[in-house]
Protein backbone atom coordinates (compact mmCIF):
# COMPACT_ATOMS: atom_id res chain seq x y z
CA UNK A 1 0.00 0.00 0.00
CA UNK A 2 1.26 3.55 -1.24
CA UNK A 3 2.15 5.84 2.34
CA UNK A 4 0.02 8.98 2.47
CA UNK A 5 1.14 11.76 1.14
CA UNK A 6 2.61 13.99 3.89
CA UNK A 7 5.06 16.37 1.95
CA UNK A 8 2.74 19.74 0.39
CA UNK A 9 2.78 19.28 -3.44
CA UNK A 10 2.16 22.69 -4.92
CA UNK A 11 0.43 22.24 -8.10
CA UNK A 12 -1.73 25.77 -8.32
CA UNK A 13 1.00 28.37 -9.50
CA UNK A 14 -1.76 30.09 -11.88
CA UNK A 15 -3.54 30.93 -8.72
CA UNK A 16 -0.16 32.70 -7.38
CA UNK A 17 3.77 31.33 -7.14
CA UNK A 18 5.75 31.16 -4.13
CA UNK A 19 8.57 34.13 -4.18
CA UNK A 20 11.49 33.57 -5.73
CA UNK A 21 14.33 33.88 -2.85
CA UNK A 22 16.30 36.67 -5.14
CA UNK A 23 13.44 38.72 -5.12
CA UNK A 24 12.60 38.82 -1.40
CA UNK A 25 16.39 39.25 -0.92
CA UNK A 26 16.13 42.41 -3.65
CA UNK A 27 12.99 43.68 -1.43
CA UNK A 28 14.34 43.50 2.15
CA UNK A 29 17.10 46.49 1.75
CA UNK A 30 13.55 48.70 1.23
CA UNK A 31 12.18 46.71 4.03
CA UNK A 32 14.56 47.77 6.57
CA UNK A 33 17.26 50.47 5.80
CA UNK A 34 15.78 51.94 2.16
CA UNK A 35 12.19 52.72 3.67
CA UNK A 36 11.78 56.02 2.45
CA UNK A 37 8.52 57.87 0.60
CA UNK A 38 9.68 57.80 -2.87
CA UNK A 39 8.41 61.18 -3.32
CA UNK A 40 10.56 62.78 -0.63
CA UNK A 41 12.48 65.36 -2.03
CA UNK A 42 15.68 64.39 -0.53
CA UNK A 43 18.32 62.09 -1.26
CA UNK A 44 16.80 58.70 0.95
CA UNK A 45 13.92 59.51 -1.17
CA UNK A 46 15.76 59.73 -4.42
CA UNK A 47 16.89 56.36 -3.36
CA UNK A 48 13.63 54.89 -3.64
CA UNK A 49 12.96 56.85 -6.95
CA UNK A 50 16.02 55.39 -8.59
CA UNK A 51 14.91 51.66 -7.60
CA UNK A 52 11.05 52.13 -9.04
CA UNK A 53 12.86 53.75 -12.15
CA UNK A 54 15.02 50.59 -12.78
CA UNK A 55 11.79 48.27 -12.26
CA UNK A 56 10.27 49.97 -15.02
CA UNK A 57 13.13 49.63 -17.08
CA UNK A 58 13.35 46.17 -16.13
CA UNK A 59 9.75 45.43 -16.91
CA UNK A 60 10.32 47.67 -20.17
CA UNK A 61 12.76 45.01 -21.22
CA UNK A 62 10.60 42.06 -20.44
CA UNK A 63 8.11 43.60 -22.81
CA UNK A 64 9.62 46.00 -25.27
CA UNK A 65 7.96 49.23 -23.63
CA UNK A 66 9.65 52.58 -22.78
CA UNK A 67 10.24 52.77 -18.95
CA UNK A 68 7.57 56.16 -18.51
CA UNK A 69 4.79 53.41 -20.07
CA UNK A 70 4.86 51.43 -17.03
CA UNK A 71 2.25 52.31 -14.29
CA UNK A 72 2.15 50.36 -11.17
CA UNK A 73 -1.25 49.67 -9.11
CA UNK A 74 -1.72 46.79 -6.36
CA UNK A 75 -2.23 44.10 -8.93
CA UNK A 76 -4.40 42.87 -12.13
CA UNK A 77 -6.79 43.30 -11.03
CA UNK A 78 -6.88 47.65 -10.33
CA UNK A 79 -4.77 47.80 -13.51
CA UNK A 80 -7.66 45.99 -15.72
CA UNK A 81 -10.46 48.53 -13.54
CA UNK A 82 -7.85 51.38 -14.42
CA UNK A 83 -7.33 50.52 -18.32
CA UNK A 84 -11.14 49.40 -19.14
CA UNK A 85 -12.89 52.49 -17.22
CA UNK A 86 -10.25 55.08 -17.85
CA UNK A 87 -10.48 54.51 -21.58
CA UNK A 88 -14.27 54.55 -21.83
CA UNK A 89 -14.22 57.97 -19.64
CA UNK A 90 -11.81 59.40 -22.32
CA UNK A 91 -12.95 57.99 -25.54
CA UNK A 92 -16.61 57.76 -24.83
CA UNK A 93 -17.40 60.87 -27.46
CA UNK A 94 -16.34 58.42 -29.76
CA UNK A 95 -18.80 55.95 -28.84
CA UNK A 96 -19.70 53.45 -26.11
CA UNK A 97 -19.51 50.35 -27.26
CA UNK A 98 -16.49 47.81 -26.32
CA UNK A 99 -15.92 44.10 -27.00
CA UNK A 100 -14.57 40.92 -24.63
CA UNK A 101 -14.98 37.67 -24.58
CA UNK A 102 -17.31 35.32 -22.02
CA UNK A 103 -13.83 33.07 -20.93
CA UNK A 104 -12.19 36.54 -19.59
CA UNK A 105 -11.45 37.01 -16.12
CA UNK A 106 -14.18 38.17 -13.95
CA UNK A 107 -12.17 41.18 -13.59
CA UNK A 108 -13.08 42.21 -16.75
CA UNK A 109 -16.52 40.78 -16.84
CA UNK A 110 -17.23 42.13 -13.42
CA UNK A 111 -16.46 45.57 -14.52
CA UNK A 112 -18.18 45.29 -17.83
CA UNK A 113 -21.77 44.11 -16.01
CA UNK A 114 -21.05 47.84 -14.29
CA UNK A 115 -20.29 49.44 -17.43
CA UNK A 116 -23.83 48.16 -18.81
CA UNK A 117 -25.59 49.76 -15.61
CA UNK A 118 -23.91 52.88 -16.84
CA UNK A 119 -25.40 53.12 -20.50
CA UNK A 120 -22.24 51.53 -22.17
CA UNK A 121 -23.21 48.44 -24.87
CA UNK A 122 -20.65 45.80 -24.30
CA UNK A 123 -20.34 42.25 -26.89
CA UNK A 124 -19.65 39.49 -25.79
CA UNK A 125 -17.62 37.00 -27.99
CA UNK A 126 -18.20 33.54 -27.99
CA UNK A 127 -15.09 30.73 -27.95
CA UNK A 128 -15.26 26.97 -29.43
CA UNK A 129 -14.91 24.22 -28.14
CA UNK A 130 -10.98 24.72 -27.79
CA UNK A 131 -11.64 27.89 -26.12
CA UNK A 132 -10.64 30.23 -29.09
CA UNK A 133 -12.67 33.14 -30.96
CA UNK A 134 -13.37 32.76 -34.04
CA UNK A 135 -11.97 36.10 -35.88
CA UNK A 136 -14.92 36.77 -38.07
CA UNK A 137 -17.85 36.88 -34.84
CA UNK A 138 -14.65 39.96 -34.29
CA UNK A 139 -14.95 41.44 -37.17
CA UNK A 140 -18.74 41.25 -37.33
CA UNK A 141 -18.71 42.80 -33.88
CA UNK A 142 -16.18 45.74 -34.62
CA UNK A 143 -18.09 49.23 -35.42
CA UNK A 144 -17.48 52.56 -35.88
CA UNK A 145 -18.32 53.11 -32.06
CA UNK A 146 -16.08 50.54 -30.90
CA UNK A 147 -13.56 52.42 -28.45
CA UNK A 148 -11.79 49.28 -26.70
CA UNK A 149 -11.63 45.39 -27.88
CA UNK A 150 -10.26 43.68 -24.53
CA UNK A 151 -9.55 40.02 -25.22
CA UNK A 152 -7.12 38.17 -22.36
CA UNK A 153 -3.77 36.98 -23.62
CA UNK A 154 -3.45 33.29 -22.01
CA UNK A 155 -6.59 32.15 -19.97
CA UNK A 156 -6.01 31.18 -16.26
CA UNK A 157 -8.19 28.37 -16.52
CA UNK A 158 -7.29 26.15 -19.66
CA UNK A 159 -3.66 28.43 -20.57
CA UNK A 160 -5.16 28.91 -24.12
CA UNK A 161 -3.59 31.38 -25.96
CA UNK A 162 -5.73 33.48 -28.24
CA UNK A 163 -3.86 35.03 -31.57
CA UNK A 164 -3.85 38.66 -29.87
CA UNK A 165 -1.70 40.01 -33.24
CA UNK A 166 -4.52 39.28 -35.70
CA UNK A 167 -6.98 40.39 -33.44
CA UNK A 168 -5.02 43.81 -32.76
CA UNK A 169 -4.52 44.05 -36.54
CA UNK A 170 -8.47 43.96 -36.59
CA UNK A 171 -9.02 45.93 -33.89
CA UNK A 172 -7.27 49.25 -35.39
CA UNK A 173 -8.60 48.95 -38.46
CA UNK A 174 -11.57 50.55 -37.09
CA UNK A 175 -9.96 53.33 -34.95
CA UNK A 176 -10.27 51.37 -31.64
CA UNK A 177 -8.07 50.78 -29.32
CA UNK A 178 -6.44 47.13 -28.21
CA UNK A 179 -6.01 45.90 -24.17
CA UNK A 180 -5.09 42.57 -22.95
CA UNK A 181 -4.83 40.70 -19.83
CA UNK A 182 -1.54 39.39 -19.65
CA UNK A 183 -1.58 38.20 -15.88
CA UNK A 184 -1.45 34.47 -16.65
CA UNK A 185 1.15 35.05 -19.46
CA UNK A 186 3.38 37.65 -18.27
CA UNK A 187 7.07 36.07 -17.88
CA UNK A 188 6.13 32.93 -19.09
CA UNK A 189 5.75 33.66 -23.33
CA UNK A 190 7.48 36.40 -25.09
CA UNK A 191 6.08 39.40 -25.33
CA UNK A 192 5.91 42.72 -27.45
CA UNK A 193 3.95 45.00 -26.68
CA UNK A 194 4.93 46.80 -30.81
CA UNK A 195 5.55 43.67 -32.85
CA UNK A 196 2.08 42.28 -31.39
CA UNK A 197 0.66 46.26 -31.47
CA UNK A 198 -1.06 46.07 -28.10
CA UNK A 199 -2.08 49.66 -26.78
CA UNK A 200 -2.89 48.58 -22.93
CA UNK A 201 -1.58 45.94 -20.78
CA UNK A 202 -2.00 44.15 -17.33
CA UNK A 203 -0.09 41.90 -15.52
CA UNK A 204 0.74 41.14 -11.46
CA UNK A 205 3.66 39.86 -9.55
CA UNK A 206 2.53 36.94 -8.16
CA UNK A 207 1.95 34.88 -11.10
CA UNK A 208 5.73 34.91 -11.82
CA UNK A 209 7.75 34.41 -8.04
CA UNK A 210 6.77 37.94 -7.26
CA UNK A 211 5.15 39.73 -3.99
CA UNK A 212 1.35 40.08 -4.09
CA UNK A 213 -0.33 43.44 -3.70
CA UNK A 214 1.96 44.78 -6.82
CA UNK A 215 1.23 44.82 -10.78
CA UNK A 216 1.06 47.26 -13.14
CA UNK A 217 -0.54 48.31 -16.79
CA UNK A 218 1.36 49.24 -19.64
CA UNK A 219 0.30 51.87 -21.07
CA UNK A 220 0.84 53.20 -24.74
CA UNK A 221 3.00 57.13 -24.98
CA UNK A 222 4.41 56.16 -28.82
CA UNK A 223 2.29 56.37 -32.02
CA UNK A 224 0.25 55.01 -33.19
CA UNK A 225 -1.77 54.79 -30.45
CA UNK A 226 -0.81 57.11 -27.60
CA UNK A 227 -3.19 56.21 -24.99
CA UNK A 228 -5.40 58.94 -22.14
CA UNK A 229 -6.44 57.68 -19.10
CA UNK A 230 -8.72 59.26 -16.54
CA UNK A 231 -7.66 58.14 -13.41
CA UNK A 232 -9.79 55.90 -11.05
CA UNK A 233 -7.68 57.32 -8.17
CA UNK A 234 -6.94 61.32 -7.22
CA UNK A 235 -4.80 62.40 -4.90
CA UNK A 236 -0.85 63.78 -5.40
CA UNK A 237 -0.41 62.86 -8.61
CA UNK A 238 1.72 59.90 -8.70
CA UNK A 239 2.46 57.40 -11.79
CA UNK A 240 2.40 60.71 -13.62
CA UNK A 241 -1.06 61.47 -12.77
CA UNK A 242 -2.68 58.01 -13.60
CA UNK A 243 -2.60 56.02 -10.67
CA UNK A 244 -2.07 58.22 -6.76
CA UNK A 245 -0.81 56.88 -4.15
CA UNK A 246 2.09 56.18 -2.06
CA UNK A 247 4.11 53.81 -3.86
CA UNK A 248 4.82 50.73 -2.74
CA UNK A 249 8.33 50.61 -3.17
CA UNK A 250 9.54 47.32 -1.74
CA UNK A 251 6.32 45.39 -3.99
CA UNK A 252 7.70 47.53 -6.60
CA UNK A 253 11.38 46.07 -6.39
CA UNK A 254 10.21 42.76 -6.43
CA UNK A 255 8.37 42.96 -9.55
CA UNK A 256 10.97 44.61 -11.24
CA UNK A 257 13.59 41.41 -9.99
CA UNK A 258 10.84 38.72 -10.88
CA UNK A 259 10.30 40.84 -14.54
CA UNK A 260 14.46 40.73 -14.98
CA UNK A 261 14.39 36.79 -13.68
CA UNK A 262 12.14 35.74 -16.53
CA UNK A 263 13.34 37.70 -19.01
CA UNK A 264 16.59 35.86 -18.25
CA UNK A 265 15.39 32.43 -17.67
CA UNK A 266 12.07 32.10 -19.68
CA UNK A 267 13.57 29.70 -22.62
CA UNK A 268 14.85 27.06 -19.23
CA UNK A 269 11.50 27.69 -17.32
CA UNK A 270 9.68 26.25 -20.69
CA UNK A 271 11.75 23.40 -21.08
CA UNK A 272 11.56 22.37 -17.63
CA UNK A 273 8.11 22.56 -16.75
CA UNK A 274 6.79 21.81 -20.17
CA UNK A 275 8.62 17.97 -20.03
CA UNK A 276 6.80 17.76 -16.26
CA UNK A 277 3.46 18.92 -17.41
CA UNK A 278 3.26 16.79 -20.57
CA UNK A 279 4.25 13.82 -18.18
CA UNK A 280 1.51 14.38 -15.87
CA UNK A 281 -0.78 15.26 -18.68
CA UNK A 282 0.01 12.14 -20.68
CA UNK A 283 -0.94 9.73 -17.57
CA UNK A 284 -3.91 11.84 -16.63
CA UNK A 285 -5.45 11.06 -19.90
CA UNK A 286 -4.84 7.48 -19.36
CA UNK A 287 -7.32 7.30 -17.00
CA UNK A 288 -11.05 5.94 -18.64
CA UNK A 289 -13.39 8.61 -19.17
CA UNK A 290 -10.92 11.50 -18.53
CA UNK A 291 -10.21 14.51 -21.11
CA UNK A 292 -7.99 17.39 -21.84
CA UNK A 293 -9.73 20.90 -22.06
CA UNK A 294 -8.81 23.60 -24.67
CA UNK A 295 -6.72 24.03 -27.70
CA UNK A 296 -3.58 21.18 -26.92
CA UNK A 297 -1.12 22.87 -29.01
CA UNK A 298 -1.93 27.15 -28.26
CA UNK A 299 -1.26 26.98 -24.62
CA UNK A 300 0.97 27.81 -21.92
CA UNK A 301 3.21 25.52 -20.72
CA UNK A 302 2.40 25.04 -17.26
CA UNK A 303 -0.96 24.58 -17.32
CA UNK A 304 -3.49 21.47 -17.88
CA UNK A 305 -7.01 21.76 -17.36
CA UNK A 306 -8.63 18.00 -17.24
CA UNK A 307 -12.22 16.65 -16.65
CA UNK A 308 -12.27 13.50 -14.82
CA UNK A 309 -15.89 12.28 -15.95
CA UNK A 310 -18.33 11.05 -13.05
CA UNK A 311 -15.79 12.25 -10.41
CA UNK A 312 -16.69 15.44 -8.91
CA UNK A 313 -14.06 17.81 -8.46
CA UNK A 314 -14.04 18.96 -4.86
CA UNK A 315 -14.26 15.13 -4.04
CA UNK A 316 -11.26 14.64 -5.82
CA UNK A 317 -9.26 18.05 -4.12
CA UNK A 318 -10.41 16.41 -0.85
CA UNK A 319 -9.34 13.14 -1.68
CA UNK A 320 -5.62 14.56 -2.65
CA UNK A 321 -5.14 16.36 0.82
CA UNK A 322 -1.55 17.93 1.03
CA UNK A 323 -1.48 17.72 -3.14
CA UNK A 324 -2.94 21.35 -3.90
CA UNK A 325 -4.68 21.68 -7.43
CA UNK A 326 -7.53 24.06 -8.51
CA UNK A 327 -11.22 23.51 -10.09
CA UNK A 328 -10.76 26.57 -11.48
CA UNK A 329 -10.01 30.53 -11.03
CA UNK A 330 -8.88 31.31 -7.61
CA UNK A 331 -10.73 34.90 -7.62
CA UNK A 332 -13.68 32.34 -8.55
CA UNK A 333 -13.67 29.82 -6.31
CA UNK A 334 -15.85 31.01 -3.66
CA UNK A 335 -18.57 30.41 -5.66
CA UNK A 336 -21.03 27.92 -5.98
CA UNK A 337 -21.60 28.01 -9.96
CA UNK A 338 -19.65 25.85 -12.58
CA UNK A 339 -16.65 27.91 -14.60
CA UNK A 340 -17.98 30.10 -16.81
CA UNK A 341 -14.77 29.58 -19.35
CA UNK A 342 -15.61 25.87 -19.01
CA UNK A 343 -19.54 26.56 -20.09
CA UNK A 344 -18.51 28.83 -22.84
CA UNK A 345 -16.68 26.25 -24.55
CA UNK A 346 -19.42 24.18 -24.37
CA UNK A 347 -18.94 21.81 -21.75
CA UNK A 348 -21.93 20.45 -19.47
CA UNK A 349 -22.19 21.68 -16.00
CA UNK A 350 -21.49 18.24 -14.81
CA UNK A 351 -18.12 18.49 -16.97
CA UNK A 352 -17.43 21.62 -15.24
CA UNK A 353 -17.89 20.29 -11.97
CA UNK A 354 -15.72 17.21 -12.53
CA UNK A 355 -12.60 19.31 -13.86
CA UNK A 356 -9.21 20.23 -11.77
CA UNK A 357 -6.44 22.41 -13.47
CA UNK A 358 -2.74 21.06 -12.59
CA UNK A 359 -0.48 24.31 -13.19
CA UNK A 360 3.07 23.31 -12.58
CA UNK A 361 6.00 26.45 -11.90
CA UNK A 362 10.00 27.06 -11.61
CA UNK A 363 9.97 24.90 -8.48
CA UNK A 364 7.91 21.55 -9.38
CA UNK A 365 9.92 18.43 -9.23
CA UNK A 366 9.53 15.26 -11.39
CA UNK A 367 8.81 13.22 -8.17
CA UNK A 368 6.10 15.45 -7.23
CA UNK A 369 4.48 14.69 -10.59
CA UNK A 370 4.57 11.16 -10.15
CA UNK A 371 3.30 11.71 -7.00
CA UNK A 372 0.29 13.12 -8.16
CA UNK A 373 -0.30 10.91 -10.87
CA UNK A 374 -0.50 8.08 -8.71
CA UNK A 375 -2.31 9.65 -5.83
CA UNK A 376 -5.03 11.10 -8.76
CA UNK A 377 -5.57 7.76 -10.36
CA UNK A 378 -6.70 6.09 -6.64
CA UNK A 379 -8.50 8.96 -6.14
CA UNK A 380 -10.62 8.92 -9.19
CA UNK A 381 -11.05 5.57 -9.15
CA UNK A 382 -12.53 5.22 -5.19
CA UNK A 383 -14.89 7.92 -6.54
CA UNK A 384 -16.18 6.17 -9.23
CA UNK A 385 -16.51 3.03 -7.56
CA UNK A 386 -18.50 4.36 -4.62
CA UNK A 387 -21.13 6.67 -7.12
CA UNK A 388 -21.90 2.87 -8.75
Amino acid sequence: MNKEVTALVYLDNSSTTPIDSKVLETMMPFLKEQYANASSNHGFGHQAKDAIKKSREQIGSLVGSEQHEIIFTSGATEAINLAIKGVLESYQSKGKHIITVKTEHSAVLDVCLFLETKGFEITYLGVDREGLIDLQELRNALREDTILVSVMLANNETGVIQPIKKIADLTHKTGALFMTDATQAFGKIPIDVDTVGIDIMAFSGHKIYGPKGIGGLFVRQRRPNKVKLVPLIHGGGHERGMRSGTSNVPGIVGLGMAAEIAARDMEKDKEAIEKLRNELEEELLKIPDTKLNGNKINRLYNICSVCFSGADADAIMMGLKSIIVSNGSACTSTKIEPSHVLIAMGLSEQEAYSTIRFSLGRFTNREEIKTTIEKVRSVVEELRAMST
